[in-house]
């Protein structure tokens, strides 16, 4: 593999880990990297046993300091639990820091519970666009937990990371080639030689019409659109983008996360959802898209004290069930406690004819009444400043997508103005 040729020397890879437990699969995977003319940066994050085949660039009593515990105490107390606390607090201050300082261009580690824990916990602070490959005995199970929102690789690493075998030894090289073959990746440069201010948007396949069209109406304006998939790792994802300050927008039209977080579905983004916009000051346009739908897996997933409500099939792996009356009522006062945070220009849009595809007349999740209750919540636990727009079509109508982009990009002027 050949070094991008517009840096200034070879790149070099960061190695955190536990080199008392693992010492020997990362000098393994040192190896591998070194035979592709890249650098390494060692980092040792044990506390317990000595290191065992692996001599640490950064030793383990700076990752402890940087965490604010002392490693020789640490040591002494005999207490894994205790220790690897202090040292996942130290990995995630450290680690970038030492990026900011140019002492690595990506990151790989290895690790079972603790280690994976411990290292996307520090992946998670370093900027988007760094690349990240955590091979992991958890990377086959859900991993949300520790992605989080971020551009972090999970890989799995098949057998548990003891020892150098036939199977380790194959899934280890891989590894080590896939965060050589990113960092060393050159990103193209725009075909129109500049980028353009950022939009954040969120759909669903309920919402893709609204989202589509506003998107190009958008990119005519000047502007580029990161469309986020609301499934919960999408929503924490855009959460993410806008509270890094990348973007001049937020088209937050596809809520529908939080009717999973408040009802109990698969594709919840947390409670902090729809907050990095007010937090940051970011104009923003909020609808309150697919709030009429609630995520579950197959048919058999749905918990029994759902039997009787109104289901949909939305694919052989997915079972939407509509959202209630009182539901939609307590959507309303939750949607609205996090759009009256915001201190920036923000503007709420009502679809009076429906929240999704599925919501319209004659459709199979059409319900006026339940639709009354959010917006008759939303509306009244709203901040009196905050300008509320009704309009008698669904959110898939093209007028609806107008006025979003409408209602955004005169946000976006409010904002600017000194």
């Amino acid at each position: 593999m050949s070094i991008d040729a517009t840096t200034q020397g070879p790149k070099t890879i960061a190695l955190p880990g536990s080199f008392d437990t693992k010492g020997a699969e990362y000098a393994f995977v040192r190896d591998c990297i070194h035979a592709q003319g890249f650098r390494t940066l060692a980092i040792d994050t044990g506390v317990l046993d000595a290191s065992t085949g692996m001599q640490p660039d950064i030793g383990r009593a700076e990752v402890a300091a940087a965490g604010g515990a002392d490693i020789a105490q640490l040591a002494a107390l005999k207490d894994r639990g205790t220790a690897m606390a202090a040292m996942a607090r130290g990995l995630q201050v450290l680690l970038p820091k030492l990026f900011a300082q140019k002492r690595f261009d990506g990151v790989l580690a290895l690790g079972g519970g603790s280690g994976t824990s411990t290292a996307c916990n520090a992946m998670r602070a370093l900027p988007l666009g760094v690349p990240k490959v955590m091979v992991s005995t958890l990377a086959g199970t859900d991993v949300a937990h520790y992605v989080g929102g971020m551009d972090i690789v999970m890989y799995p690493s098949i057998v548990d990371i003891a020892g150098i075998n036939r199977i380790s030894r194959e899934i280890l090289a891989r590894a080590a080639g896939a965060i050589c073959g990113m960092t060393a990746m050159t990103i193209p440069v725009p075909s129109s030689g500049q980028d353009y201010p950022l939009i954040a948007a969120s759909m669903f396949g309920n919402t893709t019409q609204c989202v589509n069209h506003a998107r190009g109406m958008l990119e005519k304006s000047g502007y580029e659109v990161l469309v986020f998939h609301a499934t919960g790792t999408g929503g924490r994802t855009l959460e993410n983008v806008v509270q890094s300050g990348r973007v001049a927008g937020v088209l937050d039209v596809t809520t529908t996360e939080w009717a999973d977080e408040l009802i109990g579905g698969v594709l919840a983004a947390g409670p902090t959802r729809l907050e990095a916009a007010a937090k940051t000051g970011s104009p923003a346009v909020i609808a309150p898209g697919c709030l009429d739908m609630v995520n579950f897996w197959k048919p058999h997933s749905v918990p029994e004290k759902f039997k009787g409500r109104n289901f949909y099939p939305h694919n052989p792996d997915v079972t939407l069930m509509r959202t209630n009356a009182e539901e939609n009522r307590r959507l309303g006062e939750i949607i609205a406690s996090k759009v009256n945070m915001s201190s920036a220009p923000v503007t709420v849009l009502l679809p009076l004819k429906g929240l999704s595809m599925l919501d319209a007349p004659g459709e199979r999740f059409w319900s006026p009444e339940a639709d009354s209750a959010l917006f008759t919540a939303l509306k009244a636990h709203l901040r009196k400043d905050i300008p509320v727009i009704e309009l008698n079509c669904n959110i898939n109508a093209p007028e609806f997508a107008e006025q979003c982009v409408a209602e955004l990009l005169k946000n976006i002027s409010l904002k600017n103005q000194p």
